[in-house]
C-alpha cells in the first residue's frame, strides 16, 4: 500500500465494486457469497470512521426459505486514496476465498452435531431427541445425509478401531460460531455490532488478565454477559430477537467493555 495522496479522494469515490458469487460446497449444498465495500462509515461501537467491507453468505438464496449462514464486517483504516481503493479490492477477493473455507468449517461442525443427535436418539429413543434430529434434517438435508452415511461407515468398523477425536469445546466467553443472522438489515447490523463488542471485550479482558488487574467479580460479570449475549445471537430465546432486546444486550456489553478499557488504561 503506497503513501497517502496529498489530496484525499471524495468520500463517494471511496467504494469499490463488490462480488456476488455462487458456491457449491463439498456436500453439494448451494450457497451465495456476497461481499460489499460499504466505504467510509462511522462505527457506532468505537465511534471512529472506518472503511468497512461486509460479507454475507446465504443458503437457499432467492428462495422463500433463504437464510443467512454467515454475516461479518471487516474494518480497515479510513484512508481515502486510489491506492487504498486497490488495497480494498484485493481484500474483497480474499474475503470470497475465506468465505468458502468458512462454509466448509460450518458444515463440518454441523455434521459432527447431527451425528451426535443421531447417537442420542439411538440411545434414548425419546420424542425430544427425535425432534432435534428431524429439525436438523429439515434445516440441513445434504449434511444430514452425509452424517448418516458416515455413521453407517463408522458402525461397520472393527471393534477397537480408532475413533475420531471429539470436536473441541467452545469457549463460552468467545463470540458464538452459529449465529442467527436476520434477513432484516437493521436487526443484522445490531447482531454484527454485538459480535464486534464480544470480540473486543474478550481481547481486552485477556490483556487485563495478563496484567493481573482483573478481579473475580469483573470476570464473572463478563462471562455472564457474554453467555447471555451468545444465547440471544444463537436464537435460543426467540422472544429476545428484536431491536429492543438487541440494543439492551449491546448496551450492557458496551458498559462492561468501557470498564475493562478503563482498568486496562490504569494498569499501563
Amino acid at each position: 500500500m503506497g503513501p497517502p495522496s496529498a489530496s484525499p479522494l471524495d468520500r463517494k469515490l471511496c467504494q469499490v465494486v463488490g462480488v456476488n458469487q455462487n458456491y457449491t460446497s463439498t456436500s453439494g449444498t448451494l450457497y451465495h457469497i456476497q461481499v460489499e465495500d460499504r466505504g467510509p462509515v462511522l462505527d457506532r461501537v468505537s465511534e471512529h470512521e472506518v472503511r468497512r467491507v461486509n460479507l454475507i453468505v446465504y443458503t437457499n438464496y432467492g428462495e422463500p426459505d433463504a437464510r443467512i449462514l454467515l454475516g461479518r464486517d471487516q474494518d480497515f483504516d479510513d484512508v481515502r486514496t486510489a491506492e487504498h481503493n486497490r488495497f480494498i479490492e484485493t481484500k474483497v477477493r480474499e474475503l470470497v476465498q475465506q468465505a468458502r473455507g468458512l462454509v466448509e468449517e460450518h458444515e463440518s461442525r454441523q455434521i459432527a452435531r447431527i451425528k451426535g443427535l443421531l447417537r442420542e436418539y439411538h440411545q434414548r429413543k425419546d420424542e425430544s431427541a427425535k425432534r432435534k434430529f428431524e429439525a436438523a434434517n429439515a434445516l440441513y438435508p445434504f449434511l444430514f445425509s452425509r452424517a448418516w452415511r458416515e455413521l453407517r461407515v463408522e458402525k461397520r468398523r472393527p471393534a477397537g478401531a480408532a475413533l475420531a477425536a471429539p470436536p473441541p469445546q467452545a469457549d463460552p466467553e468467545a463470540a458464538p460460531s452459529d449465529v442467527v443472522y436476520p434477513l432484516d438489515p437493521e436487526l443484522r447490523e445490531r447482531v454484527l455490532e454485538i459480535e464486534r463488542v464480544i470480540g473486543q471485550l474478550g481481547r481486552d479482558l485477556g490483556k487485563l488478565k495478563e496484567s493481573g488487574s482483573a478481579d473475580d467479580i469483573l470476570l464473572q460479570t463478563c462471562r455472564k454477559l457474554v453467555l447471555r449475549a451468545n444465547e440471544t445471537l444463537r436464537g435460543a430465546v426467540p422472544s429476545r430477537f428484536n431491536v429492543r432486546r438487541l440494543d439492551m444486550t449491546l448496551g450492557s456489553l458496551l458498559t462492561t467493555w468501557k470498564q475493562v478499557k478503563s482498568r486496562l488504561k490504569a494498569a499501563r
